[in-house]
């Protein structure tokens, strides 16, 4: 394969061990975003003269014969959240409230410190609040597959340039989907890992007790990698696991036969699409071909999972953008400008019974249902992916019925 179809874990295995270099392997994704960014706008800056001079210090690193990372001189992209003096985040937006205060990402630096080099930053939808990857101030981001198509969102840019080749990995935001929708559309692999897993420090909030930084990638051993680096206590985020991290990189291996795959029987499948429904099930024929168990699973309160996120996220959000959307709304696109103003008609006392209920309907979720099997297998998008013009409805009444509400 040429090297811009390599994995993540394959390049950086690669220029550890001198078969490749570093800089020929940022030359290779410049290429990739001088041919693609006209076609899919996934990047909101590309860093074009900082990667390549990390890409020649890698190589220095690697002849001089120093210890190096398990990232080592690996260009990587993420969507324009994660914030770094040396830098603006456009937040997907074009006039961002001020950000100070918000110090560096943590995430970043642990990506840094593995000798990772950001080669750009990703489009997303303005301030993470929308589900399609239309962007009015940084244009929308398309699928590469089909540009006509959406790459879903937020974190639009994440699962058009992993697809597109434009890097080998990278972070985005997932609230209610925000990488595996993208991830889904795009044909690239996607992980939400647990909340707290991963550290929030430095990253643009939308509803704090809800976010999760996740994984776009093209193997299931390049997502263990990234993650095994990232995960871990965050002395700057008290919401951050201290429980250990384990060698996700040495479980890819164990393979799936004795693993109970879950089936729901309700709510989840419900109005699936005939070829997303075929793909179900050839997956799952594929899974138990590989020794795995499909176990038919009832799922508990999934409604009550939906509305409870809604009152949580557009609560949070609306704290964070009140103030600013009072004073700049026109700073914001219509559909934005709604969904921020959404939880604005939230009572407090709404909000505060949401919290009260969340742990006991998550804690009756996990119970019955992990009690049955190990996982559950869902479509991440039920339907088929939707043109931009399907999905572009404005700040209109119809933004709520066209996609699943993030």
């Amino acid at each position: 394969m040429t090297l811009e179809n390599w994995t993540l874990v394959e390049v950086a295995d690669a220029i550890r061990a001198r078969r490749v270099t570093s800089r020929e392997v940022v030359e290779t994704c410049l290429a990739r975003i001088d041919a693609w960014q006209p076609r899919i706008n996934a990047c909101a800056t590309v860093l074009a003269d900082s990667a390549r001079a990390a890409a020649d210090r890698a190589d220095a690193a690697v002849a001089a014969g120093v210890p190096l990372g398990p990232l080592h001189g690996v260009p990587l992209a993420h969507k324009d959240m994660f914030f770094r003096a040396s830098r603006r985040s456009s937040l997907g937006s074009h006039n961002a409230p001020p950000t100070s205060g918000a110090g560096e990402s943590s995430l970043l630096g642990r990506l840094d410190a593995a000798g990772a080099i950001e080669i750009g930053t990703l489009n997303m939808c303005e301030f993470a609040l929308g589900p399609t990857g239309h962007n009015a101030w940084l244009g929308d981001c398309r699928n590469p597959w089909h540009t006509e198509h959406i790459a879903c969102g937020s974190s639009s840019g994440g699962g058009a340039a992993i697809a597109a080749r434009l890097a080998y990995g990278g972070f985005g935001s997932d609230t209610g989907g925000s990488v595996r929708l993208p991830a889904s559309a795009c044909g690239v692999l996607g992980l939400k890992p647990t909340n707290g897993r991963v550290t929030l420090a430095g990253m643009m909030p939308l509803s704090p007790s809800v976010d999760v930084p996740g994984i776009f990638a093209r193997s299931a051993r390049d997502v263990a990698r990234l993650l095994g680096i990232v995960a871990g206590r965050d002395a700057r985020d008290p919401r951050s696991s201290g429980l250990p991290v384990p060698d996700y990189e040495a479980s890819v291996e164990r393979g799936v036969a004795g693993l109970r795959i879950g089936v729901p029987q309700n709510f989840f499948l419900e109005g699936v699409a005939g070829d997303v429904a075929l793909r179900l099930e050839e997956s799952l024929q594929a899974l138990a071909a590989l020794g795995a168990e499909i176990v038919p699973v009832t799922v508990p309160e999934p409604e009550h999972l939906t509305e409870l996120s809604r009152v949580l996220v557009y609560s949070e959000a609306a704290a964070i953008h009140g103030a600013w959307l009072r004073e700049h709304a026109e700073d914001y696109s219509p559909q934005v400008r709604m969904r921020a103003a959404t939880g604005l008609a939230i009572p407090a006392a709404a909000y505060l019974q949401a919290q009260q209920l969340r742990s006991g309907i998550l804690r009756r979720f996990v119970d019955a249902v992990f009690s049955t099997c190990d996982v559950l297998h869902l479509p991440t998008l039920g339907i088929p992916v939707p043109t931009l013009a399907e999905t572009d409805v404005g700040g209109s009444a119809a933004m709520w019925d066209k996609i699943a509400v993030l």
